[in-house]
């Protein structure tokens, strides 16, 4: 279908575009419509056109290593897709599907050719949007890669946070109390074999000043190490949370498929059905 000046002039990318300008391209591309649930175009389709979204929803796809479905992208009203295999002429290596009815703008190398040699400065705009999709690519990959909370705990951890646990651990092991308690019998057997000559007759008065001190020193160290395990905890949770949350996903997207096959297969049975009577007549 023929494209209207008008709906040109509602997309951004071709606001700056004058009368003369919008009426030339306006005559080069096409306006396509395409119903709920149609697929605009699927991965391995040759990939010479690009589109714009006037009004309603897209959602483009690709499969990752996995095979899972993964959304790359949702373009709202005046942004492209499809646009880097056009530029490229390669095979598309995403999908596109029209999640309700959804009107776009066909657009190829021509009419960007064109384009460009009348309004160079539109050639940003359309890098802006291309962008903005690379930087949406890069969050998805982000967002999907798998990360080990011990190397992002140490990546956040401080010099205070380490000794923290360093002193936790040794407090907590047998080594620590052996070693105190060898300590502890050496000094008092030593000060009360020392008689009145010793410099911490019973009751240790001294002794029980350093270990009231250690404890006093101790105790915080020790909490600051819990306050970094219930830390460690919630890292941990969180990331079985988004594991859980995308094998929910995954769950849900093959159960939908599922059910779109169960109802193509009832379509067939209730055709084979009809076309039965017909036969036997």
């Amino acid at each position: 279908m023929a494209c209207n000046p008008e709906i040109l002039r509602q997309v951004p990318l071709f606001a700056l575009l004058d009368d003369e300008e919008t009426a030339v391209l306006a005559g080069q591309v096409e306006v396509k419509q395409f119903a709920a649930r149609q697929r605009i175009y699927k991965m391995g389709d040759p990939g010479g056109r690009a589109y714009v979204v006037v009004s309603g929803m897209v959602r483009v796809t690709t499969v990752d290593e996995d095979h899972q479905e993964v959304v790359v992208d949702e373009p709202s009203q005046g942004e492209f897709f499809g646009f880097a295999s056009m530029l490229e002429e390669t095979i598309h290596q995403s999908g596109a599907i029209a999640l309700q009815e959804t009107v776009c703008i066909e657009v190829d190398r021509h009419d960007i050719a064109i384009l460009l040699q009348r309004k160079p400065m539109a050639g940003m705009d359309m890098l802006a949007v291309l962008g903005r999709q690379f930087h949406a690519s890069q969050k998805l990959v982000r967002v999907r890669a798998a990360r080990n909370p011990n190397e992002v705990i140490e990546e956040e951890e401080t010099l205070g946070e380490r000794i923290a646990d360093h002193v936790a651990s040794f407090g907590g092991s047998w080594t620590f109390i052996t070693s105190f308690g060898v300590v502890l019998i050496s000094y008092t057997a030593l000060n009360v074999a020392l008689g009145h000559k010793s410099w911490d007759p019973y009751p240790f008065i001294l002794l029980n000043l350093f270990l009231s001190m250690l404890a006093a020193i101790q105790a915080p160290i020790i909490m600051m190490s819990q306050n970094r395990q219930d830390k460690k905890d919630r890292l941990r949770g969180e990331l079985d949370y988004e594991v859980n949350r995308r094998a929910e996903t995954e769950i849900q997207g093959l159960a939908h498929k599922i059910n779109l096959i169960g109802d193509k297969i009832g379509d067939v049975e209730d055709l084979l059905r009809n076309q039965a009577p017909e036969r036997t007549s």
